[in-house]
């Protein structure tokens, strides 16, 4: 469900007081879902407390348990780690410690909670809210407790939120970190690729997953490891030799580097662990490789969250809290995301199934236990047997081998090489010959086109920018005959378009127009590739995660430097007719405003918003951060709301502009774009497979949404879109983040306001 969709209310016994904790693990994005459980209680008229030192601080009393403002969780949007610190505790455990954490939330009027942790805190913090009842009948036995207050509070709430890299809890589709331990895992072995095709080396890479295989999954199909060893789907008996016939294939096939990832839960399927050491010295004694050992270690957990986690933490903080005001009767629930979607599920019951993949693994049922980590995991461990392999496997006896092109087209996209690359490979190891299209529709219509090989990608998974190369050239009617003409010339039986807008409407195009140009009735598959994710039929689109991380990244640095000064900042960012950029930027950096072009800019709303600053600024702030998408308004420009601001600003403030401009389509792909990219060209290129085969011309968008992949019809397209702006017409799923985006930035102005947001 989106933002604003959780069940409605159920209860009138509403909470007043409400705490979060973090226990468990320390996992990046932990701090954004605490800022958000904060002001999303102190705007709903809640008075917010946090726990320090996670289910220990429960116990401890004292001033592990403070009352917040909203200035109290300011500027830790960006920060690692968990500012309330975290500890495991036996002591929660026991009765006595039940007993004493009850007391204290009791005394404190406490009637809500927000745990975010691993599936050991949030079983600890479910087995509290069962025993409140008796517990409180205790302390009112041994007076410590009296009974008004014990009847006063006879109802804890409590929703959890899964704060773990592992990504191993049922229930969502992400947890709170992984997406920032896939940057560090990503980050280190894009590094490590360079020295190791330098060299001629093999790295053996350990990263974290005691008992799923998540990181090291992901990580490889992300990076373009050559191996990944997994809890889940340990290697047989004589997987050594295994491995080193991949290995020794790659070696012959021109590979230079081989990157072995290893999950440190690994084991065989004798139970025998897998170690990083013994991969090594098998590859030294039986391939006479130079390999070498890197243990990624608690790097994964450390730094900066990336954008996905500061969403992540933002929307589920938000909704935990609207849940508890919702449905404070209800039984524990978890809080997670589906696609960009929340869910809402049982916590015991998501608790107990989490558990229970580690006993399938134990108990030696592998193949449940790679079905109980969810079709898309499944399907991405046999896409990575794949892509490994050093050549395709070829096409299965009596098909009939078909020529399929790929091209881009439309602005750059940071992940397009990526999905080239997994079209290509996956295209020929289903017996095909792929054909590369250089630079969009213009170059298929120059005949510019290549038979691609098996190693022709080797590489483009972390390759920034489009080595096929793309602009935003759209088919006019006097073009079609000539390539007609070349689609004939090259036997093409289908073409792959991985880019954005310009793609869709070229590719839409050739479709109106093959009755007249048959050479153009062929099956056309567009796979969304743009940073603007301003296309139809898909929630997300490649590259929009990684211009996001360009942003945010920047954005961070703008904060820095203006840490003394009292200074606005209106940063522009691209997307032409569409905000998702622009909001989710808002969302997670903190800025005060956010203008859309889906919304508009208006004098009075440029009035308000200077009132807002003001007063921020008379009460003591350093920093307001303003974000603008550059076509919000046609006359109110960035330059326009900045020399407004200044003049009317009173000198309180100096106003400043930043354009990030192409910098936000620059970099490599991060590891979401990435995976993203892996998904929606597998999905792109079997489907043109299919039409083919079956002589089918039907033209189609893959997309994904609600995060499983759909096709659309291309012929839907021109319903799909407005007619006088470039973006879908159907409200896209983040708009409903918008209140999010104003309560996190507004639940300060009414506090004296010492840090930045």
């Amino acid at each position: 469900m989106a933002a604003d969709q959780l069940l409605p209310p159920t209860s009138t016994a509403k909470p007043t007081r409400l705490a979060v904790l973090t226990s468990g693990g320390d996992s990046a994005g932990m701090n954004a879902a605490v800022r958000a459980v904060v002001r999303s209680s102190l705007a709903s008229g809640l008075d917010a407390f946090a726990v320090y030192e996670g289910l220990q601080g429960l116990i401890d009393g004292g001033d592990r348990i403070r009352s917040m403002s909203s200035t109290d969780v300011s500027g830790i949007l960006r920060q690692g780690g968990t500012v309330l610190g975290t500890a495991r505790s036996s002591a929660f455990r026991t009765r006595d410690g039940l007993r004493r954490a009850a007391r204290n939330l009791v005394e404190r009027g406490i009637d809500a909670l927000v745990v975010i942790g691993g599936d050991g805190s949030l079983s600890g913090a479910a087995e509290l809210r069962d025993e409140w009842p008796s517990l409180l009948d205790e302390l009112v036995s041994a007076g410590e407790v009296n009974v008004a207050d014990a009847d006063a509070h006879r109802h804890i709430g409590l929703v959890g939120l899964v704060g773990s890299i592992d990504n191993d809890m049922v229930g969502t589709d992400m947890t709170i970190g992984t997406d920032t331990a896939l940057h560090r895992i990503v980050e280190a072995v894009d590094a490590i690729q360079s020295t190791a095709s330098s060299h001629q080396r093999t790295f053996v890479i350990e990263v974290m997953g005691r008992r799923c295989g998540y990181l090291a999954l992901m990580g490889g199909l992300a990076a373009g490891a050559n191996f990944v060893v997994i809890p889940e789907s340990p290697p047989g008996d004589h997987w050594e030799e295994a491995m080193c016939a991949v290995l020794r294939d790659g070696r012959q096939a021109g590979r230079r580097a081989n990157i072995v990832l290893v999950a440190e839960g690994a084991r065989d399927q004798r139970g025998e662990p897998v170690t990083a050491d013994h991969v090594k010295s098998v590859l030294e004694e039986r391939l006479g490789e130079d390999a070498r050992v890197t243990i990624l270690g608690h790097v994964q957990r450390g730094g900066a969250p990336s954008v996905f986690d500061r969403f992540l933490g933002t929307l589920l903080g938000h909704a935990a809290v609207q849940q508890l005001l919702g449905s404070p009767d209800d039984e524990p629930q978890l809080i997670g995301i589906r696609g960009h979607h929340l869910s809402r599920s049982l916590l015991a019951e998501c608790v107990a199934a989490t558990r229970s993949v580690g006993h399938l693994i134990a108990d030696q049922h592998f193949d449940r236990a790679m079905e109980m980590r969810g079709g898309s995991f499944t399907d991405s461990y046999k896409l990575l047997r794949t892509m490994v392999q050093a050549r395709p496997r070829g096409a299965p006896p009596g098909q009939r081998s078909l020529r399929l092109a790929v091209l881009h087209a439309g602005g750059i996209a940071p992940g397009m090489n990526t999905a080239a690359r997994v079209a290509v490979r996956v295209g020929m190891d289903r017996g095909h010959t792929l054909l590369g299209v250089q630079d969009g529709f213009r170059g298929l219509a120059a005949g510019d086109v290549v038979e691609l090989e098996w190693m022709s990608v080797n590489g483009w998974v972390s390759r920034p920018g489009a080595e096929l190369g793309t602009n935003r050239f759209v088919p006019r009617l006097e073009d079609m005959p000539r390539l007609a003409a070349e689609l004939r010339s090259h036997d093409v039986d289908g073409l792959l378009m991985i880019g954005g807008w310009a793609g869709y409407v070229a590719a839409h195009a050739l479709v109106t127009q093959s009755a007249d140009q048959p050479e153009l009735s062929i099956p056309i598959v567009c796979v969304p590739a743009t940073i603007n994710n301003d296309v139809p039929a898909s929630d997300i689109s490649i590259g929009s995660d990684s211009a996001l991380n360009s942003i945010v990244t920047d954005v961070d640095k703008i904060k820095d430097s203006a840490d003394t000064a009292h200074r606005c900042f209106i940063v522009e960012v691209m997307g032409r007719d569409c905000g998702y950029l622009a909001l989710m930027t808002g969302l997670t950096t903190g800025a005060e405003q956010v203008y859309l072009p889906e919304e508009g800019i208006s004098l009075a709303g440029l009035q308000e918003d200077l009132h807002t600053l003001r007063t921020r600024f008379v009460q003591g702030s350093r920093l307001s951060l303003l974000i603008r998408s550059e076509h919000a308004e046609q006359h109110y420009t960035t330059e326009f709301v900045a020399s407004l601001l200044t003049r009317e600003g009173g000198g309180l403030f100096d106003v400043r502009t930043v354009n990030l401009g192409h910098l936000q389509q620059g970099g490599a792909p991060s590891p979401f774009d990435r995976i993203a990219a892996t998904r929606l060209a597998t999905a792109g290129v079997e489907h043109l497979i299919e039409r083919a085969l079956a002589n089918d011309p039907t033209a189609a968008m893959v997309g994904l949404r609600h995060g499983q992949i759909v096709v659309t019809p291309l012929a839907e397209f021109p319903r799909l879109v407005q007619r006088d702006a470039q973006r879908a017409s159907e409200p896209p799923w983040w708009m409903a983040l918008r209140p999010i985006v104003d309560v996190l930035a507004h639940a300060q102005t009414t506090q004296a306001i010492a840090e930045p947001a």
